[in-house]
């Protein structure tokens, strides 16, 4: 895994709970995660999953994630190769389900109100650095503890346990 991310952001409000992230509806459906996160974000946004490419940041207010601990949240997220997640604060279950799936999120209070939607951002993880290219501002968001660089490096807990234990995919 890289440690910087560029991205174009996404922006979304406060309180955006795991049912608007992986809509009920599409659970227990035998889908795979890319047949899934087809449908992340729709009951607020229906064309999402069309617009969103590798590498794009979701930026989001207060507690995003909360709600439920369905781990396809997470899971769709990571499915659409969203580069990382950006919040005031998360529900703590969402939070750690992207951590296991390999999916940067990082806590940033302020930068939900100092970026628009379309504005291009680096990242660096280790260092908790955010420089929104477009407007050529910067923000600090809390680094990346090294556990958790591990894990995002082994594209999640799964293969980080695997590593740590000698267990091969092969």
């Amino acid at each position: 895994m890289n440690n910087i991310i560029r991205g174009r952001v996404w922006k979304f409000g406060h309180d955006i709970d795991t049912d608007i992230i992986a809509p009920a509806i599409y659970l227990n459906k035998y889908l795979s995660p890319k047949e899934s996160a087809l449908h992340a974000m729709e009951p607020i946004d229906p064309d999402f999953s069309k617009k969103v490419k590798p590498g794009d940041i979701i930026v989001a207010g207060e507690n995003f994630g909360c709600g439920s601990s369905r781990e396809e949240a997470a899971v769709n997220l990571k499915a659409l190769e969203l580069g990382a997640v950006i919040a005031s604060s998360f529900g703590r279950i969402f939070y750690r389900n992207c951590i296991n799936v390999g999916l940067p999120a990082l806590y940033c209070p302020d930068l939900t109100a100092k970026v628009n939607e379309g504005d291009h951002l680096e990242i660096d993880l280790q260092k908790g650095l955010i420089q929104n290219l477009t407007t050529e501002e910067n923000f600090t968001a809390e680094p990346m503890p090294e556990i958790i660089m591990s894990i995002l490096a082994c594209g999640g807990l799964e293969g980080y346990l695997q590593k740590g234990s000698g267990i091969s995919n092969t």
